[in-house]
């Protein structure tokens, strides 16, 4: 075996396996550790701009997803897959109520608060707002260490 291909395969070998690299990391899997939006989705970042967005105007799945989009600057990435169940959840709990454009056939439904989505949404926030006050003062300091 050439000299460099052993060099390879000795540092290889020395290389942490997959999970000694997530115990390492906390635990977490790929895509979980962005410290930006990360800890505020598991926060309950979603079902707060959810809530916050159908306070202001009744509002259909779609619509939320690119309010959301927008809001963040394309930061917060929200699918189908994340909201139909968000919404569905939130509606279980009665934090939001739906009721359907066309009631005679189906078609966009169309989410408002509720008082417990208030009182749900007004507790998110207080909890998440150190967060996002976190966030903030993080990328402002990059942006003037990489900006000037």
């Amino acid at each position: 075996m050439p000299a460099r291909a052993r060099r390879t395969s000795d540092a290889v070998a020395r290389t942490a396996s997959l999970e000694q690299a997530q115990a390492a990391a906390g635990g977490r899997g790929p895509g979980t550790a962005d410290p930006f939006v990360g800890e505020l989705r598991k926060g309950g970042l979603l079902p707060l701009l959810v809530l916050h967005l159908v306070a202001a105007e009744p509002s259909y799945g779609n619509q939320l997803i690119d309010a959301i989009q927008r809001l963040s600057a394309g930061a917060l990435a929200v699918n189908p897959n994340t909201m139909y169940p968000l919404l569905r959840s939130l509606e279980s709990q009665g934090m939001i109520a739906g009721e359907w454009e066309h009631p005679e056939r189906r078609s966009r439904r169309f989410y408002r608060i509720t008082a417990k989505g208030r009182t749900e949404r007004d507790r998110l926030a207080a909890r998440l707002a150190p967060r996002l006050d976190a966030v903030a003062a993080a990328v402002e300091l990059i942006r003037e260490e990489v900006l000037g």
